[in-house]
């Protein structure tokens, strides 16, 4: 069991270091440098961060402290590995739906489904929603189902080991998919170019009736 809330750097440390386990595993555990691309990865992040390899030891420091990563003696280059599933207190399938939380955000059980895929393979979307409705019922849930976006076909998921989401609206402005949030803003975009329009016929209009060139 987790014995407080972690930051959202302590998440991505954590969540990277189980990633790059499955993604690569000849270079793990992984050397201080490695771990820091990780977390300031432009791909497959929300949010996309920027931190320095000294912020990064000292969050390895704090997690070493939770009992979730540990140093990896033998080598030149000092190495660390996770100890997610035990010090969080759960099983791999659900480390994986976890971890995807923790690097990409809010996710629809399908989403999860495809993007745990290289980290754990569930066999349908079934699957993945009783782990998480696992999860979430749990003494100290550690997910939590968002309230549905105007819209939305699929509610999504969000990970609590970082705390609760701070409100209703927040969640609600997670749970809005990226491809809607684009169809809002080119909604938006077409009717600011129509009242553009409006306006300049307006003014060609009031600029002919005074015989001026506008």
């Amino acid at each position: 069991m987790l014995k407080r809330d972690l930051t959202p750097l302590e998440a991505r440390v954590l969540a990277v270091l189980v990633e790059k386990e499955s993604t690569v595993p000849d270079s793990y555990p992984l050397s201080a440098n490695a771990l820091t691309a990780g977390c300031n990865q432009k791909t497959a992040r929300d949010p996309v961060m920027d931190v320095s390899e000294a912020e990064v030891l000292a969050t390895i420091e704090e997690l070493k402290s939770l009992s979730l990563v540990n140093t990896v003696s033998g080598s030149r280059v000092v190495r660390y590995e996770h100890n997610f599933a035990r010090g969080v207190g759960v099983p791999g399938a659900a480390m994986a739906l976890l971890t995807q939380l923790m690097l990409r955000g809010p996710q629809t059980a399908a989403e999860l489904r495809q993007n745990t895929e290289r980290l754990h393979r569930f066999a349908d979307v079934s699957s993945v929603e009783g782990f998480l409705e696992e999860l979430s019922e749990r003494e100290r849930p550690l997910a939590i189902k968002l309230p549905k976006a105007p819209g939305a076909r699929e509610a999504r998921w969000a990970q609590l080991l970082c705390g609760p989401v701070a409100s209703v609206e927040q969640a609600m402005a997670a749970a809005i998919p990226r491809d809607e949030e684009v169809a809002l803003q080119k909604v938006e975009i077409a009717a600011l170019r129509a009242e553009v329009a409006s306006l300049r016929q307006l003014v060609h209009r009031m600029a002919a009736e005074l015989g001026i060139t506008p």
